[in-house]
Formats: structure tokens, sequence, C-alpha cells
């Protein structure tokens, strides 16, 4: 094994946390139960990784082992990065709703005059029979074209878009293409009837005030969970608006008038849990129901990018 090898299982062991590190050499299975009993996982990290690479070396491991390795702690940590979607289409073949095996694929980007970047890879995860591809983020966008035609050669279709969906959550994505949100995910029972206490009434008020806003109320929890439905949401952090608009002006004249360009916007949502957020602002009292459809249709549009243009 030569140096440069050695330094890249080097790295790849050493991001992998001391909790998680029995559970990803195991699910590697290249360094055998034995080899690994051999290791005194209780000395300093960097003490361990010599050994593992040690014991890599002693087995003979190749480039695609330490690949493989690298794979594995992505599928353990795919949130750490942000994942695209891509949709594929070919005729008149049709395709599966869903494959629960998925295809990952590591990329590791060079030129004709450098070698692969080892340590900056591309991941591509693809449901075979399936229309959809997902790849990490990467910030080499004149990759995108290759990536593309490979995936599109690859999985014989003819063509290939990328979607305006994009998230950390590589399960909550592919729940919203699969249309698997309201059943992949664990579901709350929200049909128990609403009591005054948990309104937070004052059960000194009028009683009218009382039924009123009990009434209104469970409108609002009603109308939402017709919306949202009463399973947990797909997780997003962000929902994106570009809004072009040409000025309208009953008043003749003014510089905004005479402007041909149309003036355009950003509106950016962010939240940890962008989708429960939004479920929450109705019953919260923070805004009216129903929400916008802007807002609520992300889910079944399968976007979180929107471009808004005037009629």
């Amino acid at each position: 094994m030569d140096e440069t090898l050695a330094e890249f299982f080097r790295r790849t062991i050493l991001k992998i946390p001391m909790t998680e590190m029995m559970t990803i050499l195991k699910t590697w299975n290249f360094l055998s139960e034995n080899q690994l009993q051999t290791v005194n996982f209780r000395q300093r990290k960097e003490s361990i990784v010599q050994d593992l690479v040690l014991l890599c070396e002693e087995n003979h491991a190749s480039l695609n082992d330490a690949a493989h390795l690298d794979i594995i702690y992505t599928q353990f940590h795919r949130h750490q990065k942000i994942w695209d979607v891509f949709q594929m289409s070919k005729a008149p073949v049709s395709f599966r709703d869903a494959e629960e095996n998925s295809v990952w694929i590591r990329i590791a980007w060079g030129t004709q005059y450098k070698k692969p970047n080892q340590y900056k890879p591309a991941y591509v995860v693809y449901y075979s029979q399936t229309p959809y591809a997902f790849t990490s983020s990467s910030r080499l966008k004149s990759n995108l074209p290759l990536l593309g035609q490979a995936l599109t050669v690859a999985s014989k279709h003819h063509q290939i878009v990328k979607m305006d969906l994009r998230s950390r959550y590589l399960d909550s994505l592919k729940a919203i293409v699969f249309k698997q949100y309201n059943q992949s995910f664990e579901t709350h029972n929200c049909t128990t009837s609403l009591q005054e206490g948990s309104l937070g009434l004052d059960i000194n008020m009028d009683s009218r005030i009382i039924h009123e806003n009990k009434v209104e109320k469970e409108r609002v929890q009603r109308v939402t969970q017709e919306i949202f439905g009463d399973y947990p949401q797909p997780r997003l952090e962000f929902a994106q608006y570009k809004l072009e608009t040409k000025f309208k002006s009953d008043l003749n004249g003014g510089i905004l008038a005479e402007r041909e360009e149309p003036l355009r916007c950003l509106v950016k949502f962010s939240s940890p849990h962008l989708l429960e957020a939004l479920k929450s602002l109705a019953p919260a009292g923070i805004a009216d129901a129903p929400l916008s459809p802007l807002l609520t249709c992300i889910p079944n549009k399968g976007k979180n990018y929107f471009k808004i243009r005037d009629k």
C-alpha cells in the first residue's frame, strides 16, 4: 500500500465517530472479526486509526476498498450533505413507484491533467427501476452535464432533468418523490376531540366566546389536518420563491412605469423542519387557515424552489 492510499484510509477512518466505529467497520466487512479483536479500542483514536490502517495493509487493501468504506460512512451521515434530485425518463418502458434497494455510487472527479480528488467526491443514490437519482451537491458545477450523461447511459434512459427539490435529508426527498410521506413515516392519532383545557381558554370567560373560540379552533385543526394529514411531514430546511413581475400603476409616467425589465424579489423560508413549522402556524394562531397553496403544495409538487411570474 503506497503512502497516498494509506493516508486516504487514515483520513477516512479518522472521521468516523468512536460510537459508530465498530458498527461501520463490521458493515464494511473487510477486516475479519479476529483482526478487529486485536485492536485496543480504548486507546487514543490516532493509535486506533494507525492499527486499523496496518490491518488494511496486511489485507492488501485497494482504492476500491477505501472508497467502499467512505460510502458506508456517508450512508451513516447522509444528512451532512445537501442532496439534489434528478428525474429521468424513457419511453415506452414504465417505472415502478418505488424500490427499496438502492445503488450507491461514489465519483472522484479528475481531469486529463489531475488525478481524481478522493477527498471531494460526489455521491449518487439510484433506486433501480425508478426514474429518480439523488446526488450530493458538488462545487464543480461544470461536471453536472457529465454526471447527467453518465446517469442516462448507465440506466438506459434518454433524458434527465434536475428537479427544483433539495434537502439534507435524503429519506425525506425519497418520500416526497415516491409519494410515501403518508405511509412510511410513523402516523399520529389526531382524531381525539379538542378539549377546552387544550385550547388555552379561560373557564371564567363568557360561554358564547368560549363556544366561538372552540368552533374556530376546531375548524383550524380540521383544515390543517386536511391539508397536511395526520402524519409527520418530510423534512426540508427551506423553500425559496423567486418573483418576477412588471410594475403596474394607474398613474401615468414615473421611472418604474418606463422600466422594461421586470421587478425581481426573492423570499426564502427557513426552518430546521420547515413543513412541520408551516403545519403549526394556523393552530398556533400565527397565520390564518388555510395557508397559501404556495406553501402547502411543496410535497405534492415535489419542489422547494419556485419561480412566480406574471400570467
